[in-house]
């Protein structure tokens, strides 16, 4: 669905918005981005809270001032002043935000990419960007079998990366727990339309039964939600596809957090970094995507 198709599903709700708030000042809104039209100079944004002013919501604005929506993508976290004006919303001095985490790990994991980067100038240039056909990849997942992700043509694929050792609850137990609220959100029909794909980075670990218990805790029925491990070169070259790197600290793990979203053509058309987004705010973001449809080539 288009940026002006959400405009109409979101009317509504937009409407009532506008007339029930007072817009006496504008108010700086934080948020995932859901949809961009470059040429219409629209975004669709789920929106954080504005404490005293208005409760998460997904919303569509127009970008006012000299804001270059083509370097924009879904998934990318941004701030911007809303203004409201004539019953429409206007997103002006809008501006990308970095993922950013002061926790120790997180801040290791960065300076670990960066010189990892600055040591393999070829590594940035393996990092599949928005738009790209995401190429294929075969893993083994708790039941086993060989899982690639080309038997998902046709579906919208939600990744993360983790481990089962991971000791902090905001890294990966946040991450799998945004997919376990995805998978509630979207049961029934539109699962039928969804697969989630947990890879698991720490095969040494992670693999065979430990493998199986690990999605079992989970509740992860293969159907609908696969653990995806394989010999750690393997893992490597699927997590650096991402931009996610991962190394061994003692018996744990100093990684990066990349949640990705696959389009049903194969396509990439989320990679989200950090963890600061909420579960609600990716499931939005995967709503988007699930309307899309599936393209001839």
């Amino acid at each position: 669905m288009t940026v002006h198709g959400l405009k109409r599903k979101f009317v509504a709700v937009g409407s009532l918005f506008l007339t029930t708030q007072i817009w006496a000042a504008d108010h700086r809104v934080q948020g995932i981005l859901v949809e961009v039209s470059p040429a219409t100079h629209s975004i669709v944004v789920s929106c954080d809270a504005v404490p005293g002013y208005m409760e998460p919501m997904v919303m569509p604005f127009t970008v006012r001032g000299n804001s270059n929506l083509k370097n924009l993508a879904p998934g990318m976290s941004v701030s911007f002043e809303m203004v409201g004006e004539k019953n429409e919303a206007f997103a002006e001095h809008l501006q990308v935000l970095r993922a950013s985490n002061h926790e120790s790990e997180p801040t290791e994991a960065s300076r670990l990419t960066f010189l990892h980067r600055a040591l393999d100038p070829a590594a940035e240039a393996k990092i599949i960007k928005i738009g790209q056909l995401v190429p294929d990849f075969a893993l083994t997942d708790q039941t086993q079998q060989t899982t690639r992700l080309s038997q998902f043509r046709g579906k919208v694929v939600a990744l993360t990366f983790t481990y089962s050792r991971c000791p902090n609850p905001n890294y990966c137990f946040r991450l799998s727990n945004n997919l376990s609220m995805l998978k509630r959100r979207f049961r029934g029909n539109s699962e039928r339309n969804l697969m989630l794909i947990t890879i698991v980075i720490d095969p040494d670990q992670d693999r065979g039964k430990a493998l199986e218990k690990y999605a079992d805790t989970w509740r992860a029925d293969p159907a609908a939600w696969r653990f995806l491990t394989g010999g750690l070169p393997e893992v490597q070259e699927v997590a650096e596809r991402f931009g996610m790197n991962f190394w061994s600290d003692e018996g744990f793990l100093t990684h990066t957090f990349h949640t990705v979203v696959i389009d049903r053509n194969g396509d990439l058309a989320a990679n989200m970094e950090g963890n600061q987004f909420t579960a609600q705010q990716l499931g939005d973001l995967v709503e988007s995507v699930l309307r899309r449809p599936m393209q001839t080539r």
